[in-house]
């Protein structure tokens, strides 16, 4: 895996397809089927320094700024996301310091600076985890939170079937693959699908503890949905999304 070439693959698709295909997820949800206002991971964030970590179009930070954050700060690989990210919480009113940059790389954050970092939905699209973790916990303060949010690795592997779920690929498979998004393959991403166990103990090694860990669906979004969907029959089954949240030892 050549990661400068990740980079140049899955920002290209951020600068021009944007959220086309993939849609965004931004706060109050984490997820799939999964909300802050039911877990309440962040609590009261008044007078909190808040960093994103794949900012997108802004609207976490907005979650944040309008529960009186006292900074925000956001990090995006792609200059048309921080592009976004900018003229909608100016549109707020609300200020924060946004830098393109991939978030394993070295891009003059502070350290030992921030109460929160988080990341909704971005994680999975590191090239290093653990040295993006290990990262993470050298802007946080000591017993900082760093909360995050991606696919569950079981969505990845299960496709719905004539009404039955069936395996598709080895839940042990992390190899990186390409994903095209669109019929002119113009839309390529490049993924892969880690185990829970290598998220959890690239956390460890990075000197956090984990507090809490989220992969239930919300029922009274569940409700919701189209029960006849392929969609609405794995979240009956099986975790779309799982949320941790880990502290700063």
């Amino acid at each position: 895996m050549d990661k400068n070439a990740v980079y140049k693959t899955n920002s290209f698709y951020w600068n021009t397809k944007g959220n086309d295909f993939l849609g965004v997820i931004v706060l109050p949800f984490f997820g799939a089927l999964v909300s802050e206002e039911k877990c309440q991971l962040f609590g009261d964030v008044s007078g909190k320094k808040m960093l994103e970590i794949g900012c997108g179009n802004g609207q976490s930070l907005q979650y944040h700024g309008d529960r009186k954050a006292s900074e925000l700060w956001g990090l995006d690989i792609s200059e048309k996301q921080i592009e976004k990210a900018t003229q909608h919480l100016t549109s707020c009113g609300l200020s924060a310091k946004l830098i393109c940059s991939p978030m394993e790389e070295e891009c003059g954050i502070p350290e030992d600076y921030f109460d929160f970092v988080y990341s909704i939905y971005a994680i999975g699209w590191t090239t290093d985890l653990e040295g993006t973790f290990c990262r993470i916990a050298s802007y946080l303060k000591k017993d900082g939170v760093f909360i995050f949010s991606w696919s569950h690795p079981i969505h990845k592997c299960v496709v719905a079937e004539n009404d039955k779920l069936a395996f598709n690929k080895s839940y042990f498979d992390e190899s990186w693959y390409s994903v095209s998004l669109d019929l002119a393959g113009e839309g390529d991403l490049t993924l892969s699908d880690r185990k829970l166990s290598t998220y959890v103990n690239a956390l460890a090694k990075a000197g956090f503890v984990i507090e809490q860990m989220i992969e239930q669906s919300d029922d009274e979004i569940m409700q919701s949905l189209d029960d006849n969907s392929d969609f609405a029959k794995k979240a009956k089954m099986l975790p779309l999304t799982f949320v941790i949240k880990a502290r700063k030892r």
